[in-house]
C-alpha cells in the first residue's frame, strides 16, 4: 500500500538520521519532510517502532499515513516541477 512518511524533527542530527532510514525502506523522499512509498502492514508496523526512537521532544511528531488507491485517485498534487504521489500507471479510480 502506498504510505506518506512526514515529519517535524526538531534536532537537526536525528532529523538526518530518520531520513536515512526512511531510504533504506524504499521510501523516496517528495519534500523535505515528506517521503511516499510502498509499505505493506508489516513494514508499517516495523518502521514505526523503529522511528519511535526519533520522538525525543514534545515538538517532535512523524506520521505514517497508508493511502488507498481511492485516496490517491483522489489527491490534488499542485506543482509547476511534476512532483506526484505515485506514477500515473498505478493510480486507479474508483
Amino acid at each position: 500500500m502506498m504510505c506518506l512518511v512526514i515529519y517535524d524533527i526538531t534536532d537537526d542530527k536525528r532529523r538526518n538520521k530518520l531520513a536515512a532510514m526512511l531510504k533504506v525502506f524504499g521510501l523516496a523522499r517528495i519534500q523535505y519532510s515528506a517521503f511516499r512509498g510502498e509499505l505493506n502492514s508489516n513494514d508499517r508496523m516495523v518502521l514505526a517502532k523503529k522511528v519511535n526512537q526519533f520522538v525525543e521532544d514534545e515538538k517532535d511528531s512523524i506520521f505514517i499515513i497508508p493511502l488507498c488507491d481511492r485516496c490517491l485517485g483522489t489527491a490534488t498534487v499542485l506543482s509547476k516541477g511534476g512532483a506526484c504521489l505515485v506514477k500515473e500507471s498505478k493510480v486507479q479510480i474508483v
